[in-house]
């Protein structure tokens, strides 16, 4: 599978964070912005990331951030675990 792309990559202490942002006009189209097929690439991309901003000792993650106008964004942590 080709590569796909992480939005930001960023640490708090020992974790280390890849997270795809989803920016959509409402909550419900935000809600199925992220399928399995959209996480996968991100997976992928964040495998061949991590050997470039890992620590030993970090816990790695991928995380969403979904943006909606007129509300905080969501931050959902660790929504991949392999599938």
């Amino acid at each position: 599978m080709p590569g796909g792309e992480v939005d930001i990559v960023a640490r708090r202490g020992r974790t280390l964070a890849f997270i795809e942002v989803k920016a959509r006009g409402d909550d419900a189209t935000a809600a199925f912005a992220l399928d399995d097929y959209r996480l996968r690439r991100v997976a992928v991309a964040a495998e061949r990331l991590t050997p470039r901003y890992i620590r030993e000792g970090d816990d790695v993650r991928i995380d969403a951030l979904f943006v909606v106008p007129g509300r905080w964004p969501r931050h959902l942590a660790n929504v991949w675990q392999g599938r």
